[in-house]
């Protein structure tokens, strides 16, 4: 009966701290178009080219975009793809994610939001920040959704497309880079997504040890870590998040090839990128130990602990009296 007890608390405490979580990602989802912020000038909408005329007003609703007369809008299409991160330039991709972009103020940071995680079927707003570090995106808000399922890669062309369009260019090995990790992070979590121990945060977690430590051994050595190198920083940023049993040898290979490609870049240098994932890493790891924490200290937990505790006491006190009166019928 006690266990029953404390699964039913458990429960209905998830229950009451649950939607103060989505409370606050709703409230910080939104960026206010209905009037222009001279400092920064107009947020950047861009939509995938793809998309219907009613489809681009659906995905500004979905985007919370109340007045598009202050919003600069424009499309993504498979050409800008192709000049940002090259590939086939007779080929074809459906643009169909979109993206609005709001500078923010210096020191601010990335944030991400995905107002319709629904639709945007594997990337995560994690792997979308930390790809968006990697390409030089810096203090910016990126909200991104979408009319129909997608697996979201065509929104992060978007935010280059956002940032060319106001006249700040990215740097196309940055931009290449970040696509591919993009994809690499994607590929291994969709691949271990809802094995048991694991979690998308855990891998976004080890991203970002890996690319400080790397950027550490750069700077201490004057010199490109070595695929050795680069290979121990992966396996140890692994066991550091409780992967090293789930994430394989094929998928550390991964990793491996594609941090030789990233070593290359400017990203790793970059004492904006350092600064950024600082945030990254704790907003991973702190947000619901913060909710967890606030509600402690304000009392809340004990409160709803205590209400529950008699609710549940009241309940189970009535059950039991109500078998008391069965069992001494049928012993009758």
């Amino acid at each position: 009966m006690n266990k029953i007890k404390k699964i039913i608390a458990g429960f209905l405490l998830s229950a009451m701290l649950l939607p103060s979580v989505s409370t606050i990602a709703s409230a910080q989802g939104k960026i206010d178009t209905t009037v222009v912020n001279e400092r920064w000038g107009q947020p950047t909408f861009v939509y995938g080219e793809s998309l219907s005329e009613s489809e681009v007003k659906e995905t500004q609703r979905l985007l919370d975009i109340e007045n598009p007369e202050n919003v600069n809008s424009t499309s993504v299409t498979y050409k800008d793809l192709v000049n940002y991160i090259g590939g086939d330039p007779n080929g074809s991709s459906n643009m169909i994610s979109s993206v609005i972009v709001q500078k923010e103020n210096k020191g601010k940071g990335v944030d991400v939001v995905i107002k319709t995680p629904e639709n945007i079927t594997e990337v995560t707003k994690e792997q979308y920040r930390n790809a968006s570090i990697t390409a030089g995106v810096e203090d910016a808000t990126l909200i991104v959704g979408a009319v129909r399922k997608v697996t979201g890669e065509s929104a992060l062309t978007g935010i280059y497309k956002a940032f060319e369009v106001n006249g700040e260019k990215l740097d196309k090995d940055r931009m290449e880079a970040a696509q591919e990790e993009l994809e690499v992070v994607n590929e291994i979590n969709q691949k271990n997504e809802g094995k048991d121990n694991y979690t998308s945060p855990q891998l976004d977690n080890a991203i970002v040890e890996v690319k400080n430590k790397l950027s550490e051994i750069k700077q201490e050595n004057k010199e490109i870590p070595t695929k050795q190198e680069i290979t121990q920083v992966i396996n140890q940023a692994v066991e550091n998040n409780n992967l090293q049993n789930i994430v394989t040898g094929d998928q550390i290979n991964q990793l491996v090839i594609y941090f030789q490609q990233y070593v290359q870049t400017g990203a790793i240098d970059s004492e904006q990128v350092k600064q950024e994932l600082s945030k990254l890493s704790k907003d991973l790891v702190g947000t619901a130990s913060e909710i967890y924490d606030n509600a402690k200290q304000s009392g809340l937990v004990d409160q709803i602990v205590g209400f529950f505790r008699d609710l549940i006491d009241g309940f189970v006190n009535l059950i039991g009296g109500n078998n008391n009166g069965e069992n001494t019928n049928t012993n009758q």
